[in-house]
């Protein structure tokens, strides 16, 4: 992904969201049922030594999209920003916060996730910024590195390359839903293995956030109903950041815990 100058996203990263988001060129479906469909990003060929094409080794981009019937397109936008909310419909999180404002329209936030055994759980920094109009609801995200949150021993730090939501009404209660994501757990997982499991649990990721989608506004009336800073930054009660502060995350700069043998070991187990 590319930044400019700053570390804060500027028009062009949520245009080329949207068009990654809307595009089919270069993208291969894996998965057509039920109104959901997900789609994995063609990764490009290179020359080898041999004279012979070969894909660039890499962590796959992941496309899934839901046709959504019952639940509108703000509703949804909502749901991915209420942080409260999500604590009572995540059974993955460990732990997640908002850390800083570095703007009106982006945050500094942190969240860490239960991963299956024998791999350790994950944790992520990620920058994020929003759009909302009429028309769509837009979030970005990508790692970044942040002063006071290095990683921490008892789990892997993971890098969020890109990941984004775009959200698009097509009826007052319908949407269209569509999520991006390249995302790279670390520790030294192979990377069929990486790519193989994302494709699985991303559209289990959707069917999450839609069930959520369709509970919010029954537990919103109940909690704060009018407390939405993602819309109305005057109410964000979180401390402002100095965005310079901030650097882009990297993978290659963070160390690779070797997880590929316990990887291996359950495969013979689920194989055997």
């Amino acid at each position: 992904m590319s930044l400019g100058p700053g570390i804060i996203p500027d028009e062009s990263v949520f245009a080329e969201l949207r068009r990654q988001c809307m595009s089919t060129e270069n993208w291969q479906n894996k998965y057509n049922k039920n109104g959901m469909e997900v789609w994995v990003e063609v990764p490009p060929s290179i020359n080898s030594p041999q004279g012979k094409k070969t894909s660039l080794s890499k962590v796959h981009k992941v496309k899934c999209k839901i046709a959504i019937s019952d639940v509108s397109a703000a509703t949804m936008y909502d749901v991915l920003h209420d942080n409260k909310y999500r604590k009572t419909w995540d059974p993955a999180m460990l732990e997640s916060f908002e850390i800083a404002r570095v703007a009106p329209n982006a945050d500094v936030g942190y969240y860490s996730w239960l991963c299956p055994k024998p791999l350790k759980n994950r944790d992520v920094i990620t920058l994020r910024s929003w759009q909302a109009s009429e028309d769509e609801y837009i979030i970005v995200n990508y790692s970044v590195k942040h002063p006071k949150y290095p990683p921490q021993k008892d789990l892997v730090r993971a890098v969020s390359i890109m990941t984004g939501y775009l959200v698009k009404p097509t009826g007052p209660n319908s949407c269209s839903f569509t999520y991006v994501s390249q995302a790279d757990p670390k520790g030294s997982l192979p990377k069929w293995a990486v790519n193989k499991a994302s494709q699985i649990l991303a559209p289990k990721v959707m069917k999450s956030v839609y069930k959520a989608g369709q509970n919010y506004p029954a537990w919103k009336a109940l909690n704060s109903p009018e407390h939405k800073p993602w819309l109305y930054p005057i109410q964000s009660e979180l401390p402002m950041m100095d965005p310079a502060e901030l650097t882009l995350q990297h993978g290659d700069s963070l160390e690779n815990v070797d997880e590929s043998s316990t990887w291996d070991a359950q495969e013979n187990e689920d194989s055997s």
